[in-house]
């Protein structure tokens, strides 16, 4: 079926960004004539010598080709936000503004920019103008950030590009420059095609969907970044758009980071913590807020952001049409795939990042020869220069900070076979080709002194080992690694839908358990994507990020979003993808040593609720930045990770060193709470927050500052437990190891206060006193990591605290942002409540995650790369657990996944799991064991186990009295566990172990 672009939401329209015909700098300040500037980006930023500090009038201005079947539709225009205020111009029309203009200013850059636009001003089939007068006073002026576009429920034009500038103050700048209706707007759109004014085809659909289950697919190129499709090796990372006339490659760099290092300590900090904590202790929250705010954060308190490496351009000759257009992301092969036809030629192009080659190749080729002709070119927002060399090379270099920071590089070689190479200043055009392949290597000075020399070496091996050697090698490794756990859930309703639109339908309400196992999926295929043995630990973004200063700063942030990246890591079988978390450990412990001494005269190691490339340990943004439990949290990872595969050799040499440094600091920073209070005589941290969340004090006033926050008692419970349950292990070969310790541990460990139920709500205190919630539905569910991914709180040891984290769940709702949707999951997982947890995820699916499967954290687009593997998390818990001593097979099974099966699942104590099901049962359950180990297993619901066999013979087996059974196993073999139905007679659990609700036995 033929069903072009404009039919269909989501399409790419007709797009013509004007641009200047003369492109010689700017000479002065101000400016009298229009030059080109790409948005968004500030004026600072496009012309730094010029703009420098220049306060004042701009405008802006751009034509757009709205498509004719749009007549009649009222528009949105989206102009992102606008530093300080604006006014919006639509053919010479005022639709909108932001802020108020001279003489009565007000700024405001915050506003993300909407407006409406009538469809009586709309030329539908013709060219509008779009001018936006801008103001600024103090700072950097002009389009700071977000999606600039033009929408109707049609379809949308995305609008980032080039557009005209220009400083001063003109009400006629607002309208055409000629008569719309003219032949000289013809001849004014005719100059702009040569020019190089871009615009995009028709697209037409209808190619048959890829066979692969797990293979997304669009049958429309990316009209924005969140519809894009993200390929990465752990250190590089691209965005593939798949357009036909002017495709996008955004590239990324893990290690391209502004800012550096420098010692932010605080020379207060500790004369101020004594009387911070009595004024929290007495109720004096306001006050002890006041002073912290004064004496205890780091100085600066605010980091700088990962960038934008830059942006690759291939543009083709325009043509009219594109039929059979079809882009996928192959996620087994980890290979980004573009076709389409234009007049009887068929092109494909192919993008990969290769981890073991360290590029990124990108390959176009032709059914019929000389049909290839590009012209290549590579910019980013600033703070760079590209230059094309005679030797077939784009390079781009710069360094952040303006010159003072960071330097980096990438390098891009064309190989082309057949055709012409032509150089031209900043661009190669390539004419007449039958295929050519793109080569594209980066370095930054965080790793090496000179960025240039290790890019021309990686091309120089990559050029040398040949584009199909560099293919085969890429999908043998990727494949090796992706293909070690398989899912299936079951069958689509829609299985010939595109991705998008099988999304559109779950957001109708249609459940599509293919998708859901495409999710899981496409956690695991980000998570190889972006942390890999020697790169850098996946930051809020992964890798994957194209702004120069990204929302949250695409930090480290360590009250959630950090250590949910690598929720998944070691059951999804990826554990080597969770090596870069423990490198970013590594390298905080030094500075997080002074910042434990400088600010709480303790020892150890501390980091605060986030961190950066360049060491940052101290309080951050602002009093809820006072938060010294992040490194604890932090410290759960690497035991996790000797949890899976019991090398005792990784727990005594890197996880025992790191949990010691943070329980050090931990047992410091503890403090004897005063008679008076609610845990009079226990020991507490102070100061302390529930992260992000506030509280009502009995005065009325809300705070967020207090002591022995429930999250902090979880955690420093689940880290003491951890290091003593180490030092037991260690000290089986190695007799009075660490005694000392495990003894003050121990004894700080009676001293926790309890976790507590309230008696208002019946749900889990979130903080030491029964405070009131102002946000009782608070994105932010900290008191659960007891539950998850924590194990302190379990259905069966301790079913009162279950049953009140049940009423938090409850109490916090269905909705929240993305992460928090997939947290939730997991928790009701955890719980084994199968049909929440499903809604969790389902309403994460239809209403938080983006076209291209990235998770977004609210309905406005946003990535953020924990929601996605926090989704992944969630599934393996619904199909396996394995915290709570015991390996529960399919605990929390929906009724949407009546069929399916799973291979390569880890479990704790060295274990791999296979299982399939029907009509809910468990129909085949192979382990493989990877150490020698004794394992307790519990049946599905309404089963149990009846034999074990191994080499086709009876393993010997023990019942347990609660329903399980353990068995021996040995490394290298496979045991095949038979199931039943569940007898209550053969294996009668006591009443104190029944289900978390008075459920049956499990």
């Amino acid at each position: 079926m033929r069903v072009s672009c404009i039919a269909r939401v989501g399409h790419l329209a007709l797009l013509t960004c004007l641009v200047a015909v003369a492109h010689s700098a700017l000479a002065a300040s101000p400016r009298t004539d229009w030059v080109p500037t790409r948005l968004p980006r500030m004026w600072e930023e496009a012309f730094p010598k010029e703009l420098a500090g220049y306060d004042g009038f701009a405008w802006y201005r751009c034509f757009v080709k709205v498509p004719k079947d749009w007549s009649g539709q009222q528009l949105k225009l989206e102009l992102g936000s606008i530093d300080d205020c604006d006014e919006a111009y639509f053919n010479g029309t005022k639709v909108g503004a932001v802020g108020r203009m001279p003489p009565d200013y007000k700024g405001d850059s915050g506003t993300q920019r909407r407006y409406k636009v009538d469809s009586k001003l709309v030329r539908s089939g013709a060219f509008n103008l779009i001018a936006v007068r801008v103001y600024d006073r103090g700072g950097s002026g002009g389009f700071a950030g977000g999606w600039i576009g033009l929408s109707a429920p049609r379809g949308k034009v995305d609008l980032t590009g080039t557009w005209q500038f220009r400083t001063g103050d003109d009400p006629s700048w607002a309208r055409w420059p000629v008569e719309p209706a003219s032949t000289e707007a013809d001849k004014l759109v005719a100059k702009l095609g040569r020019s190089g004014a871009f615009c995009s085809p028709e697209i037409v659909g209808g190619i048959r969907p890829p066979k692969t289950p797990i293979t997304l697919w669009y049958d429309k190129p990316a009209t924005t970044w969140f519809e894009a499709l993200p390929v990465g090796n752990g250190r590089l990372g691209a965005m593939v758009f798949g357009r036909v006339g002017r495709e996008r490659i955004q590239l990324n760099d893990d290690a391209l980071w502004a800012g550096g290092p420098k010692d932010r300590h605080n020379p207060k900090a500790l004369e101020a913590l004594p009387e911070v904590r009595r004024l929290l202790f007495e109720g004096k929250n306001a006050e002890a807020t006041k002073l912290a705010e004064e004496g205890m954060m780091g100085i600066p308190c605010r980091i700088e952001s990962y960038q934008v490496l830059a942006n690759l351009y291939l543009e083709a000759p325009p043509a009219k049409q594109a039929t059979d257009y079809r882009r996928e992301l192959d996620m087994a092969g980890g290979v980004a795939l573009v076709e389409y036809r234009i007049d009887g030629r068929r092109f494909t192009r192919e993008v990969f990042s290769t981890a073991v080659d360290q590029v990124i190749a990108v390959r176009q080729v032709c059914d019929k020869p000389g049909g290839i002709s590009l012209s290549i070119g590579m910019d980013r927002p600033t703070e760079f220069e590209t230059k094309a060399t005679d030797a077939g090379e784009l390079i781009l270099r710069g360094s952040c900070n303006a010159g003072e920071g960071m330097k980096f590089e990438t390098r891009l070689k064309v190989l082309h076979e057949g055709g012409r190479l032509a150089v031209d200043k900043d661009r190669l055009t390539i004419e007449g080709a039958d295929a050519v392949t793109l080569l594209v290597a980066s370095a930054t000075s965080y790793r090496h002194k000179d960025p240039t020399m290790v890019c021309r070496k990686q091309l120089a091996a990559a050029v040398s080992k040949g584009y199909e050697a560099l293919r085969a090698d890429h999908l043998a490794e990727h494949r090796a690694m992706f293909g070690r756990v398989k899912l299936d859930l079951g069958r689509s309703p829609n299985p010939t839908l595109p991705t998008d639109r099988r999304l559109a339908a779950v957001a109708e309400g249609a459940d599509d358990p293919q998708l859901v196992a495409q999710l899981f999926q496409f956690g695991r295929y980000l998570l190889m994507g972006s942390s890999r043995p020697g790169c850098l630990a996946a930051n809020l973004q992964g890798i994957w990020c194209e702004q120069m200063v990204a929302p949250w700063n695409s930090d480290f942030h360590t009250n959630i979003n950090v250590q949910m990246n690598y929720w998944p890591v070691e059951v999804c079988n990826l554990a080597e993808c969770h090596l870069p978390l423990f490198d970013l450990m590594d390298t905080l412990v030094e500075p997080g040593g002074r910042t434990a001494k400088l600010h709480y005269g303790a020892g150890g190691w501390v980091v605060h609720h986030l961190t950066d490339v360049w060491g940052f340990t101290v309080p951050a943004d602002g009093v809820w930045g006072v938060w010294p439990v992040g490194g604890a949290w932090l410290c759960q990872h690497p035991y996790e990770h000797y949890l899976f595969s019991r090398d005792t050799d990784f727990l005594r040499k890197r996880a025992y060193p790191l949990m010691k440094g943070g329980a050090r600091f931990m047992l410091d920073f503890l403090v004897e709470a005063p008679q008076g209070t609610p845990v009079a005589g226990r020991l507490v941290t102070n100061p302390s927050h529930s992260p992000e969340n506030s509280f009502r004090t009995p005065d009325g006033k809300t705070s967020k500052f207090t002591y022995a926050a429930t999250m902090d008692v979880e955690i420093i419970h689940d880290l003491f437990t951890n290091c003593i349950r180490a030092i037991d292990e260690l000290a089986a070969s190695e007799p009075g190891f660490e005694a000392e310790f495990r003894a003050e541990l121990a004894s700080a460990l009676k001293r926790l206060p309890p976790l507590q139920v309230s008696k208002r709500t019946g749900a889990l205190q979130e903080w030491v006193i029964d405070y009131e919630e102002p946000s009782p539905r608070h994105r932010h569910v900290s008191h659960m990591f007891g539950l998850f991914p924590g194990c302190q709180i379990t259905p069966r040891g301790t079913p009162e605290l279950a049953c009140a984290i049940r009423k938090t769940l409850e109490r916090r709702g269905e909705g929240g942002c993305g992460w928090t949707m997939a947290w939730k999951a997991c928790a009701w997982a955890r719980l084994e409540e199968a049909e929440p947890a499903y809604a969790s995820l389902k309403m994460q699916l239809a209403e938080r995650t983006l076209p291209n499967l990235m998770c977004t954290i609210h309905r406005r687009p946003l990535f953020q790369i924990d929601g996605s593997l926090g989704a992944t998390a969630a599934v393996a818990e619904m199909l396996l657990q394995s915290h709570a001593g015991e390996i529960a097979l399919l605990p929390a099974l929906p009724k949407a996944w009546p069929a399916g099966s799973v291979e390569g699942l880890r479990a704790r104590g060295g274990l791999e799991v296979d299982i399939a099901w029907r009509e809910g049962l468990a129909t085949s359950v192979v382990l493989r064991p990877t150490v020698d180990a004794r394992h307790k297993l519990r049946a599905p619901k309404g089963q149990q186990i009846n034999e074990v066999r191994v080499a086709g013979a009876p393993a010997p087996i023990q019942p347990n009295s609660d329903g399980t059974a353990t068995v021996q196993v040995a490394p290298g073999k496979r045991y095949k566990v038979l199931l039943g139905p569940w007898q209550p007679k053969v294996m009668p659990p006591p009443k104190s172990h029944q289900g978390a609700f008075g459920k049956e036995p499990r």
